[in-house]
């Protein structure tokens, strides 16, 4: 679709170890959003994201806080290349 837009976020804080992958892949789905989430091996977590402009405007806001027992510092966003994924999953390691 026209109105689609795809995002790379990079997510900085305590965001390994505490569900964060998992807790990102549900409100991905829930928000009808394709692509993947992955650790980095800096300890940073990476999300591709595509799908509407307000989904990702609301994954965007959604990962600056993430699950309850993360810590976000901060979430640097860019616009990214589509890679038209079908749907969104956690991915390997970086």
């Amino acid at each position: 679709m026209a109105s689609e837009a795809a995002s790379r976020l990079r997510v900085h804080g305590l965001v390994q170890g505490v569900g964060y992958r998992y807790a990102t892949v549900l409100a991905a789905r829930k928000l009808g959003i394709t692509g993947w989430v992955r650790n980095r091996t800096d300890g940073t977590v990476e999300i591709h994201a595509e799908g509407e402009p307000a989904a990702l405007a609301a994954l965007l806001d959604w990962a600056g806080k993430g699950p309850a027992h993360a810590r976000v510092e901060r979430v640097d966003a860019a616009e990214a290349a589509f890679e038209h994924h079908d749907s969104f999953e956690e991915i390997a390691t970086l």
